[in-house]
């Protein structure tokens, strides 16, 4: 069985911005490792998407999960990518978390890094795009 993820994580392996937007909605919401607040819209999300796999090295994904749940407060639409990368020379393990709509398309994106070392490291690096962004919207 194919998880709806799949397109995402195609999008997001092959550096394919226009598929990456195909795969979101256009109101997702963004919950970066980094960042405090959270970013909104396919457009902004696309290129935060972009500012954070160009500053990985060796990213791959590494496994796929998917939400199971019975209880109307876990979002039973919702599939985890575990994925590997370097930053800076530093190993770092990380997940995206995606939420879907009835129609398959994300609506959110949560991120989450470890260990602290190298999320310091990506902060560092990812930190100042992400601020440049923020700054012209």
């Amino acid at each position: 069985m194919e998880l709806r993820s799949a397109a995402f994580e195609d999008a997001v392996s092959n550096g394919d911005r226009t598929a990456l937007l195909r795969a979101l909605d256009e109101h997702v919401v963004f919950r970066s490792p980094v960042m405090e607040k959270p970013y909104h819209g396919a457009d902004q999300v696309g290129q935060l998407v972009d500012a954070l796999t160009e500053s990985l090295a060796e990213f791959r994904y590494t496994a796929k999960f998917r939400a199971a749940s019975d209880t109307e407060n876990v979002a039973p639409e919702a599939e985890i990518l575990v994925f590997e990368a370097r930053v800076g020379g530093k190993a770092l393990t990380g997940i995206d978390l995606l939420t879907f709509d009835a129609a398959g398309a994300i609506t959110e994106l949560t991120v989450l890094v470890r260990p602290l070392p190298a999320a310091m490291t990506l902060a560092r690096v990812v930190g100042a795009k992400m601020l440049e962004l923020e700054s012209r919207t």
